[in-house]
């Protein structure tokens, strides 16, 4: 049988899992501002989604090395090259239309769920473009807007790096920046204000654009934490290069074509895990309870400014420091099977494995936002079509009234739930295939890679009965 039937079978096989484990009967939700509150009992679809989840673990177990790495091996597409000078001209054109948003964002609008910038940042592209790219591939290198206008200056002022960005920093910076993004997202008073937003936004261009001319484009790839994010999260695509060609694969094969990461690179992976999952956690009446909050008359975020940043600094230890002891614990049982101590170290190991967190993370990301961007997403579009409130009807769309009925009907709340479910059982199914396939290249074929893998695949099992949790939790803020 060829490589390609043998891809068909596989993933027919885990699709049909998943389906018929994860569909078991109806479910009733209640739409909230941020979500929902479900009102009937859940637990039928936790523990169908969590046993997918071990059952694709027992899979993996029994098929042979061959067949799960072909699984991942991508198909060649046609020739690529990106016309020479091409994404600059697109960078430039992105901070064109950013400069404008931020402008809008001080002009406009003051009410966020009308204002184009607000719109834009949380729901278009935090929400939206982030998906697109973990789906699809590395789209933010046409339009990141840094790239493009350093460029010009450099020729235009003929400048050239002054510093250079010490190699010692590691990824440090770009993990600070990426936690004082979440840091505003969670913990700021009121991050949807659009003159607020403009500094945000303004300021964070600004200060990065100077960065890049003074340090150069190594700024981008290891300190910027937007960047970071989005070229990791672009590992994750569908489509990527391969040599000098297109190629096409089940999201995780460029993963698999990468070599480890380096060690700040593998923390911000799970920093990119574990600030989403708090994203979560921080909404729930469990939280709120915890912080001894009424969740029926939330006091406001200025309220647990200090609570949610120590929660996200603590969810994210926790998370780092139970991902180390499965590593740790799974290479004493590779080295208990041959006798003597892995020689795989720890921190090699941890940089080797973080990878295979990535599609975990795209799937919370996925479903904790899906609810909302079916909501927000219609305010952009109406954003879109008169901006500055003035009447205008730019995109020919009349009078456009945005509607949450989609959430007042059985079927389409059950629609939305099960594709909730699915991106998070579907993102902890590849997980445990990508380690897998990691384990099997790094202690080869047998019982030392299961072993290697078994307290790793048990924390993906209690992570995917976490998830779920978090999804069918009520929220109170």
């Amino acid at each position: 049988m060829n490589n390609l039937g043998i891809k068909a079978r596989v993933l027919w096989a885990l699709f049909c899992g998943v389906v018929v484990l994860v569909a078991p009967g109806p479910v009733l939700a209640h739409a909230s501002e941020q979500g929902f509150v479900l009102l009937l009992p859940t637990r039928i679809y936790i523990l169908a989604g969590t046993a997918s989840v071990a059952l694709t673990v027992l899979l993996v177990a029994v098929l042979p090395e061959r067949t799960l790495g072909g699984v991942f091996r991508p198909w060649g597409l046609m020739r690529w090259r990106s016309p020479s000078g091409a994404r600059h001209v697109t960078s430039c054109l992105a901070l064109l239309a950013l400069g404008w948003l931020v402008w809008v964002g001080l002009a406009g609008p003051r009410d966020p769920l009308s204002n184009p910038l607000t719109l834009f940042i949380w729901t278009l592209w935090w929400v939206g473009f982030v998906t697109v790219q973990g789906l699809g591939g590395n789209l933010w290198a046409w339009v990141n807007p840094w790239t493009g206008p350093v460029a010009l200056t450099r020729v235009v002022l003929n400048l050239h790096p002054f510093v250079r960005l010490p190699a010692r920093l590691g990824h440090c910076l770009a993990i600070l920046s990426f936690l004082g993004f979440v840091a505003v997202l969670l913990a700021d008073p009121a991050p949807a204000d659009p003159a607020r937003l403009s500094v945000y936004v303004g300021g964070y261009w600004l200060f990065s654009y100077l960065a890049v001319l003074v340090f150069g484009p190594r700024w981008l790839y290891r300190a910027e934490g937007i960047s970071v994010l989005m070229r990791t999260y672009a590992q994750m695509g569908l489509f990527g290069r391969l040599g000098n060609r297109a190629a096409l694969g089940l999201p995780g094969w460029q993963v698999l074509a990468r070599a480890a990461p380096a060690p700040g690179l593998a923390v911000f992976i799970l920093l990119m895990l574990g600030s989403g999952s708090f994203d979560g956690l921080n909404e729930t009446f469990w939280w709120l309870d915890l912080l001894g909050l009424n969740p029926l008359e939330f006091p406001g975020r200025s309220a647990v400014i200090i609570q949610n940043l120590t929660g996200l600094l603590v969810a994210n230890l926790a998370l780092i420091a139970v991902f180390l002891l499965t590593i740790r614990a799974g290479l004493a049982l590779a080295g208990a099977q041959e006798g003597q101590k892995s020689d795989l170290k720890l921190g090699q190991a941890f940089c080797l494995f973080a990878p295979s967190i990535l599609p975990i993370a795209l799937g919370y990301h996925i479903s904790h936002y899906l609810p909302g961007f079916l909501v927000d997403g219609q305010y952009a579009l109406a954003a879109a079509t008169d901006p500055m409130k003035t009447g205008a009807d730019y995109l020919g769309l009349g009078q456009f009234y945005v509607t949450t009925g989609f959430f007042n009907t059985q079927a389409s709340v059950r629609l939305i739930w099960l594709t909730q479910a699915s991106a998070v059982v579907g993102g902890h199914v590849i997980s445990v295939m990508l380690a897998h396939v990691i384990a099997v290249r790094q202690f080869g074929s047998g019982r030392r890679a299961i072993l290697s893998q078994a307290p790793l695949a048990l924390f993906m099992i209690l992570y995917t009965l976490f998830g779920l949790w978090l999804l069918a939790s009520p929220r109170g803020a």
